[in-house]
């Protein structure tokens, strides 16, 4: 029976990460994927014939570039590309429209709010201020502040260091920072209603916190601290759809010599001894490696494939505690024509960009307060892109798709368990509401995919359909991440590691999870190092 130098349980974009690396320091390495398709969230699909779905992540930013240099995923097919603007329609239609350009973008604020034209340089400087010390963090593992091993304490100090150089007030406003709600936060620069709203949209993207729960301000800051072509906060769309970027980074895995293997569920973690020697997949069969690095959530690892007596006292519990709520669902929709929306000028930057059906800063609560009750709003924020738009690889020729993502979508019903029948009311009321900017939308439907945290969970495997693998609220970040104690990406059993978003530095599609994770194993083994250091500190 071969047995392998690694297995890494789960073919999501991090997973497939940290294998490349240890392949690439001449690891005899294998990917265990349950579907038939890998990727994870970070897939593309052909639902329709001829239409190719990005039906789960659908943008990116938060790729590290230093990863897409060293893995030369160029070479493997990738292409970002940012895409131009986004349009925010209010309650009465009403709208607002972001350019990637700063001089229109300020007039366009302007002729709606001289004074909120000016604050939104003063809200940009302040949150590239405070992403710029963030990002420094992001490729780097979080120090155990127990520890007084010279590695924890010269991290802690590197912490410190960066901090401290905030200045005084900085450092008060940073840490009033973290403790705000997106809306407080705004509050502190605009005015207008409908741009509150509109740069309150990342505080609640993926998220179970509404715009008014505190910590929902870091939210908006962890979906600015990526780039695209060196933009900072930039967002930007892959061609051929999101699993480019899984496709491209298993190119780069196989060139190293790593093997995938999909259609094989994992069943349970052997352990022996104390120490995990191997996977028991679905099928009956037995895998072994010396290594097993698990991509799954932290809940789904320790309390779906590891058995309880396996693990040391606390970890079982402190597994099911992880907060992990899931609140977003997705409309993928094929289109027939590019759809064409009320008061919104005909500017290929904003028409080809994306839209924020979000109306006013109430109304996203209202939302909100509805997924506590256990159910959906008649009126959801939805954030909409029409990838096709720019990249003709992913509809037929002169035909589109749009991915919409909607908060709140709950993951339990108060009125009981997601059913196909309330499954399509969902996508109704998401059809209902661009119906209201976009007059004839309906009629332009040729096909379309609803996914609750529902389906979500049941195909990709995360837990409650959570998109970040538990939520990034200040209790679960760096060395709390996924739980204290185990932030090192090295977990209570020997020779078991985890690699996904569970772990720092969270949730989007980064990499920098499964590159981390490789770096700490390959530490353990006493191999080279083959992970790049971040591209940041020179910023």
């Amino acid at each position: 029976m071969k047995k392998y130098d690694a297995i890494i349980i789960g073919a999501g974009h991090n997973g497939l990460t940290n294998a490349t690396y240890l392949a690439k320091a001449g690891l005899n390495t294998l990917v265990i994927e349950k579907n038939d398709y890998i990727g994870g969230a970070a897939v593309t699909r052909e639902l329709h014939e001829g239409w190719f779905y990005s039906n789960c992540s659908y943008v990116c930013s938060m790729m590290r570039q230093s990863i897409h240099r060293d893995l030369n995923l160029t070479k493997h097919g990738l292409i970002l590309v940012p895409y131009l603007g986004t349009v925010t329609f209010g309650d009465s239609g009403d709208t607002i429209s972001a350019y990637h350009s700063e001089g229109p973008y300020y007039n366009e604020l302007r002729a709606r709010s001289p004074h909120d034209a000016d604050a939104m340089f003063r809200l940009q400087a302040d949150l590239n201020r405070y992403a710029q010390l963030i990002r420094k963090t992001l490729m780097r593992t979080p120090p155990d502040p127990t520890s007084f091993k010279p590695r924890d304490v010269k991290e802690l100090i590197f912490l410190a260091k960066e901090f401290g150089a905030l200045g005084e007030q900085e450092i008060y406003e940073y840490i009033r920072f973290f403790t705000m709600s997106a809306a407080e936060f705004l509050d502190d620069y605009f005015e207008d209603d409908l741009i509150k709203a509109a740069m309150a949209s990342p505080g609640i993207i993926g998220t179970a916190l509404g715009v008014y729960s505190p910590g929902s301000a870091y939210i908006l800051l962890h979906h600015v601290m990526g780039d695209v072509d060196g933009s900072i906060g930039a967002w930007g769309l892959a061609r051929g759809g999101m699993g480019a970027i899984s496709h491209a980074i298993a190119g780069a895995l196989q060139e190293h010599g790593g093997e995938i293997r999909t259609n094989s569920p994992v069943q349970k973690i052997i352990v022996k001894n104390k120490k995990a020697v191997g996977v028991v997949l679905e099928s009956g069969e037995e895998v072994y490696a010396s290594i097993i690095v698990s991509n799954l959530d932290a809940k789904r690892t320790f309390t779906k494939i590891m058995e309880k007596d396996d693990l040391p006292d606390g970890i079982y519990d402190k597994a099911k505690n992880f907060k992990i709520r899931g609140s977003s669902g997705k409309v993928n929709i094929a289109l027939s024509a590019l759809p064409k929306f009320n008061n919104l000028p005909e500017n290929k930057y904003i028409n080809r960009g994306g839209q924020n059906f979000s109306g006013s800063l109430k109304t996203m609560e209202k939302a909100y307060d509805c997924w506590k009750r256990g159910t959906w709003s008649d009126d959801p924020f939805i954030e909409s892109v029409i990838p096709s738009a720019w990249d003709p690889t992913v509809a037929p020729p002169g035909k589109h798709w749009m991915t919409n993502f909607i908060q709140y979508c709950p993951a339990e019903l108060a009125d009981g368990p997601w059913t196909p029948e309330k499954r399509d009311q969902f996508g109704q009321t998401v059809v209902d509401k661009i119906e209201r900017y976009s007059p004839g939308f309906k009629d332009l439907i040729v096909h379309m995919e609803v996914r609750t945290p529902h389906e979500i969970e049941k195909e990709i495997g995360l837990t409650e359909g959570n998109i970040f693998q538990g939520e990034l609220t200040i209790d679960q970040l760096l060395f709390n991440r996924p739980f204290p104690g185990y932030s090192q990406y090295r977990m209570p059993v020997k020779n078991m590691y985890m690699c996904g978003s569970s772990t720092h530095p969270g949730g989007g599609v980064s990499s920098a999870c499964g590159a981390n994770s490789a770096r700490e194993i390959l530490m353990d083994l006493r191999k080279p190092n083959t992970v790049p250091e971040d591209d940041c500190y020179d910023e």
